[in-house]
């Protein structure tokens, strides 16, 4: 069995390469973020076409997740207990469309779109550490209720937890930039300290495998990327992991995503 997380920057923009890339990969279940669209104007039909039952979730023309799964898809949950809500000062706070959750195969899957926290001082970046804290307050719950629990939490963290995982780490931290900055690491570093795994990184081991390049300043082709996107799996999950990869040749070429999808292996139950 074979599960992917993918931030796509928009699903509708990219119909076309998603499902070239669902036939070319042969990937079971796909987390992916960012769909930037509603429920009455995703491409349903396209991954039906494809053979895969899907759930969504987007609330408007930003965020949105969804699970495209052929190997069954149940007991389908959009957003998790108590998930943050963001508003500006004298805005209506609302709960953004930033996880979902399905069980395929044994496997319960979340696709997670991390909020960014746009700057060290932005408000955005309270709200981000919340949000992965929640989260990970019920992630340590569901694996201390069922320590055999198949679970797997994927998709974009926004977080660069390890040095190597920036092309120039100097440069974020004297420019006082995200992704790298101790708050966000040690909220990455609890879902690790409460049993959850960073499957894929043994397998893809180094500095500059990278799953996020940004389309300014040519990033990509001068290999200046990021490591943002990951798949942490429950102790049961991480013990069926036999491979994992990133599909850097998606990045490239017209009409991309600026991350490319990341592709766990998982041996049979």
């Amino acid at each position: 069995m074979k599960i992917a997380t993918w931030n796509v920057n928009s699903l509708r923009a990219r119909t076309d390469r998603v499902e070239a890339w669902l036939q070319r990969s042969d990937v079971d279940v796909l987390a992916i973020q960012e769909t930037k669209c509603k429920d009455e104007n995703f491409p349903w039909e396209m991954f039906e076409n494809a053979g895969y039952e899907v759930a969504h979730f987007g609330l408007s023309q930003w965020n949105g997740v969804a699970i495209a799964s052929r190997v069954g898809l149940d007991d389908v949950i959009r957003t998790f207990e108590d998930q943050p809500t963001f508003g500006k000062p004298g805005v209506e706070p609302v709960q953004e469309a930033r996880a979902i959750a399905a069980t395929c195969n044994g496997v319960r899957v979340w696709s997670l779109y991390v909020p960014n926290g746009r700057a060290l001082d932005d408000p955005h970046m309270p709200y981000k550490i919340s949000w992965l804290d929640t989260l990970r307050g019920h992630a340590q719950e569901w694996l201390a209720a069922d320590p055999g629990v198949q679970l797997a939490l994927m998709g974009d963290w926004n977080i660069a937890p390890q040095d190597e995982d920036v092309w120039d780490i100097e440069l974020f931290v004297k420019g006082g930039y995200t992704h790298v900055s101790p708050p966000e690491r040690a909220a990455f570093q609890a879902f690790l300290d409460a049993g959850f795994t960073d499957v894929a990184r043994p397998f893809t081991p180094g500095p500059g495998l990278y799953t996020y390049w940004d389309y300014t300043q040519l990033r990509f082709p001068k290999k200046e990327g990021m490591r943002i996107d990951f798949v942490l799996g429950s102790p049961a999950l991480t013990g069926r992991v036999t491979g994992a990869s990133v599909d850097r040749e998606e990045r490239k070429g017209k009409g991309a995503s600026d991350h490319a999808p990341v592709i766990v292996e998982l041996r049979d139950s």
